[in-house]
């Protein structure tokens, strides 16, 4: 049965591929190997369009106490992303109290991460059209007019709407999906 997405239905959107010198397909399998032992997985990031604190954490809490789960929807690309594959030993919610980084967990390369598991491939057309801006100045936007240029994650709604746009923009074509778990997302960093 193919995967669908509900109106009214929270995703976090990411246009994902090869980061810290490291191939998507091995940063697939490694995930895959830590959410087996530790529980769960960090998924490294950066930039401020989906920040930890002021955007991530409260969208996915609003959603998750309506009893939705909030999937990370990613989208593979080709990536020129070359960050130092420098190893995040702890991790912070709120950016004062810090905790290691699980053993089993290496997230590289990030000043932030998100809290996965059950990674999976799933491939399924995500209509941008038919989805809007969750939170945020730009809140309501449509995601089509939202993810252009350099945004590449935003966290949306999906709608009912389609508009105009929607005939004449290509879906983003999903690869892998995931479950966001509390606390959705963290600050990261290397002590050293």
């Amino acid at each position: 049965m193919p995967f669908t997405l509900k109106p009214g239905q929270g995703v976090l959107y990411m246009k994902i591929g090869n980061h810290a010198d490291e191939p998507l397909h091995e940063i697939i399998a490694r995930k895959t190997r830590e959410i087996e032992e530790a529980g769960f997985s960090f998924w490294g990031y950066g930039g401020n369009t989906c920040h930890p604190e002021r955007m991530v954490q409260p969208f996915a809490r609003s959603y998750e106490q309506r009893g939705g789960v909030i999937y990370l929807c990613m989208e593979p690309m080709d990536s020129k992303h070359h960050a130092d594959p420098i190893r995040a030993d702890e991790f912070s919610a709120d950016g004062i109290v810090w905790e290691g980084v699980h053993p089993a967990i290496n997230v590289l390369g990030s000043r932030f991460a998100l809290v996965i598991k059950n990674l999976r491939e799933e491939r399924f057309d995500l209509p941008l059209a038919k989805t809007k801006v969750a939170l945020g100045n730009s809140m309501g936007l449509s995601g089509t007019r939202y993810i252009r240029g350099r945004v590449d994650k935003a966290c949306l709604e999906i709608t009912e709407q389609t508009g105009v746009a929607a005939a004449e923009e290509p879906p983003a074509r999903i690869g892998y999906l995931a479950n966001l778990v509390a606390p959705y997302a963290v600050y990261v960093r290397n002590r050293d």
